[in-house]
């Protein structure tokens, strides 16, 4: 346990980040999936943008790495450009 008064802080401020964190990256994930599951391309080419905002905020908050967000966001712009 920790056992300063600083120590204790730092345990419950990475707590509260980690569950930000948290919220953050499972709300990304979705919206992801749900992109994934369209098969229509047109609402996928309207849905990208926001969904491409979302992993750019994770990687600029550093939840995530900038090439696992660039890896991501080119994933994503493959499935919608094979759409029909």
């Amino acid at each position: 346990m920790a056992n300063t008064k600083s120590a204790q802080k730092a345990v419950r401020q990475s707590e509260r980040h980690r569950l930000h964190n948290r919220y953050y990256a499972k709300t990304t994930r979705n919206a992801i999936r749900d992109l994934r599951n369209t098969t229509d391309k047109a609402a996928a080419q309207e849905g990208a943008p926001k969904v491409y905002a979302m992993i750019d905020k994770l990687a600029k908050i550093g939840v995530i790495h900038k090439n696992k967000a660039a890896n991501l966001k080119s994933g994503l712009a493959q499935y919608i450009n094979k759409l029909a």
